[in-house]
């Protein structure tokens, strides 16, 4: 734990946390050309150029500026570059890429940022926000969950604009549904104490409380792209009483008739993995939105989890567990395929492959506090229009595999790496 480290080990382990860190986003951003680097491959989200300079700004804001006090350094980039946003269809960014400054400007301004921000990790009092490293190890978190976001990104990347590499192998064959799962009644840990680690996460992590969840069936597999091509062949999409009147409207206004990650090629259906499509791979988990996944569930007269009923599924995953997640490959694999990572119930991919959507709407925890140092992280998100993922993809890094952390997202986002299963009281078919 870092209360039990001295402070020069201390430092020494954030900033080879750091530097980690920063090797992987560095990598992610060489897979895009030059002229690839101002595309923007979702419409929602900002170019790959703000990326490159949202990364440093915010450790650099955040440690240097905020925290220690250090003065302004570019007023302009530091406001260009310190906010991303809510991937909302409603408000989609309208600049140009000569709005932005060249890469090699950008590249300059983040080599100083860099040592602006290392010089303050290795002399800097740990206190206050950088107590135990606490800032220090957000910003990590930070730049590791925006890996993520590139990742997802460069698979909408026009080929043209990002480099080659290998594509994955795929076995033809439709899966069958998955079985269900019993899970019996049980009380389940949420979140961290403010007590007893109080700088081991993000504000909406805490408080800690116990809820009892009754008991309830569950998918052994999350739901397969299979399973959701019979969705697809029986009009699933067409079927409007399957929707909510704001899904539908979502539906008919983007005209969303398959999930994001496919792609009809000659009549046969591909998958976009990262350097090239596929042929469906019907073993593999499907990605879809809360929207598309909610719809499901009511054609299968059943429904998505609670982030409590997750989370009791996740409380009997084996210490050290293995999964599709960390980095070790851009795209998902078979379901199934890490026998490891299995719970004692028999439950398969809870850790890995892909996150997994709650019908729990994002909401602070009783005794919420928001960040000093970022007051908006969580609450600007209260809004209950966003709901709760947990999980993991292969393209989250291992310290989000916390049985605590939460992500979220709106419910008509398709890009990110989102799998589901069913919940049924009576067992799902």
């Amino acid at each position: 734990m870092a209360t039990e480290q001295t402070p020069t080990a201390l430092r020494r382990a954030l900033a080879q946390q750091l530097a980690a860190a920063r090797a992987l986003s560095d990598s992610l951003f060489e897979l895009a050309t030059p002229s690839g680097l101002f595309e923007r491959p979702i419409a929602e989200r900002h170019r790959f150029i703000f990326y490159l300079g949202h990364l440093e700004v915010f450790d650099w804001n955040l440690i240097c500026h905020e925290a220690l006090g250090a003065a302004s350094r570019n007023a302009h980039f530091e406001r260009l570059f310190a906010l991303g946003i809510d991937p909302d269809s409603d408000s989609l960014p309208a600049d140009t890429a000569a709005d932005w400054p060249s890469p090699q400007v950008i590249g300059q301004w983040n080599a100083e940022n860099r040592a602006a921000v290392d010089e303050a990790l290795a002399t800097a009092p740990l206190s206050g926000w950088l107590h135990e490293g606490w800032g220090i190890r957000m910003t990590i978190e930070h730049r590791l969950m925006h890996a993520e976001t590139l990742t997802y990104m460069l698979m909408r990347l026009d080929p043209r604009f990002k480099v080659t590499g290998p594509i994955p192998s795929v076995v033809a064959g439709r899966s069958a549904p998955t079985a269900a799962v019993h899970v019996p009644r049980g009380t389940v840990t949420m979140g961290l104490s403010r007590r007893d680690a109080p700088h081991a996460g993000w504000d909406n992590e805490y408080e800690r409380h116990a809820v009892d969840v009754p008991a309830f069936s569950v998918s052994k597999l999350p739901i397969s792209n299979g399973d959701w091509l019979s969705f697809v062949e029986a009009g699933g999409y067409r079927e409007r009483a399957l929707w909510a009147a704001a899904d539908w409207a979502w539906r008919e206004r983007e005209n969303i008739s398959h999930p994001a990650f496919w792609r009809m090629r000659e009549g046969r259906w591909q998958w976009v993995a990262m350097f090239g499509e596929v042929p469906l791979p019907t073993h593999w988990p499907v990605y879809v939105s809360h929207a598309e996944a909610t719809a499901y569930a009511r054609w299968r007269n059943a429904r998505l989890p609670t982030e409590a009923e997750w989370q009791r599924c996740a409380s009997t995953i084996t210490p050290g567990a293995q999964g599709n997640f960390g980095f070790a490959r851009f795209d998902p694999v078979e379901s199934g395929s890490s026998p490891s990572g299995d719970t004692d119930l028999g439950l398969s991919d809870l850790a890995g492959n892909g996150w997994e959507w709650t019908s729990t709407v994002f909401e602070a925890f009783a005794g919420f506090e928001p960040m000093p140092f970022y007051l908006g992280y969580s609450a600007n998100f209260f809004d209950g229009n966003h709901f709760v993922l947990k999980g993991a993809s292969a393209a989250t890094d291992a310290t989000f595999l916390r049985p605590s952390f939460r992500n979220w997202f709106q419910p008509h986002y398709q890009h990110v790496f989102a799998k589901f299963r069913l919940v049924n009281e009576g067992g799902v078919s």
